[in-house]
């Protein structure tokens, strides 16, 4: 295995998506409501969030290993781990990917450095929120992830929706504006159901480990209905952004990308299988992407008709 596979692996390169498509879209916000873009800013913009990102993956993976959650999970019978393995796993030491988790925070607090030297202090309040977030979500004293009181669910939100979007439109802009806000909700709320999701895949061993999520303090039927009620809420927000001219209206075409996670939890019970929430971790993440791109499009195309 090379250095860039196992670094790829290690910090579960694959789902940075979720992190890069907010980014994208506070500054095409920026684009078409206020028609200014800073090519080099945004690259900078990018490199961080993404670092930021990784860097939550990672330390989310550390925690989760010393507090007993990842063993948990690979010895519980039937429950799928959603960890990258390579502490679990024994593939990596701890030191080695300790060293890796802070290096990314390193990157992601230069690149929130140098944007507020261009952009003003206030990014560094965006990135330090986001970092605090981060680390505490299962790193002790707070390990709000651990509570089951909902405050992981508003901490994604915020880390993968409101911060990132409003982040990126005030690094162009220098200004803070409510339709970054609400131009965040639909991609941070589908974000949030995409980890929601995930717990149901391992939320056995989580009970066992003393992780508290909602799926554990709930119970399966409980929280498919909460799981429900989000991903309609998020498409709620995106057609209120479209009414309201936050978006164009064609960018309403990103409605279609409910019905394939629509058509998943019709196949679901009251109680299930680890494995029968696979298609609804796919389909959830799927639909994050697409809605996503489409509200991207969307902002790009009606930017370039009013410049």
């Amino acid at each position: 295995m090379n250095i860039w596979t196992t670094f790829r692996k290690a910090s579960r390169f694959q789902v940075i998506p979720v992190m890069l498509v907010p980014v994208f879209l506070g500054a095409l916000g920026a684009f078409m409501w206020k028609g200014v873009f800073h090519p080099v800013l945004f690259v900078i913009t990018l490199i961080g969030a993404g670092a930021a990102h990784l860097f939550s993956n990672m330390i989310n993976d550390l925690w989760d290993y010393r507090n007993g959650a990842d063993v948990a999970a690979k010895e519980t019978p039937e429950v799928i781990s959603t960890n990258s393995g390579f502490l679990s796993g024994g593939l990596m030491s701890e030191r080695t990917f300790s060293a890796i988790t802070w290096s990314l925070l390193g990157l992601a607090v230069l690149c929130g450095v140098v944007l507020s030297v261009f952009s003003g202090w206030p990014v560094l309040v965006f990135g330090g929120l986001g970092g605090l977030i981060a680390y505490f979500y299962v790193a002790p004293p707070i390990r709000f992830g651990y509570r089951g009181k909902g405050l992981s669910e508003v901490a994604i939100l915020l880390s993968f929706g409101v911060l990132p979007v409003m982040g990126a439109y005030y690094v162009q802009t220098q200004d803070l504006s409510i339709d970054s806000v609400l131009l965040s909700m639909p991609i941070g709320l589908l974000t949030t159901l995409v980890l929601f999701n995930h717990h149901f895949l391992h939320w056995q061993a989580d009970k066992q480990a003393g992780k508290n999520t909602l799926v554990v303090v709930w119970g399966e039927k409980r929280a498919l209905n909460f799981s429900k009620m989000m991903l309609f809420l998020a498409y709620a927000f995106l057609i209120l952004c479209a009414v309201i001219g936050t978006l164009p209206l064609y960018s309403l075409l990103a409605l279609l990308t409910i019905i394939p996670v629509y058509r998943v939890y019709g196949r679901l019970k009251e109680h299930n299988p680890s494995a029968a929430y696979l298609p609804l971790m796919g389909a959830s993440l799927q639909a994050s992407i697409r809605c996503g791109l489409i509200m991207m499009a969307a902002l790009l195309v009606q930017g370039l008709i009013q410049l």
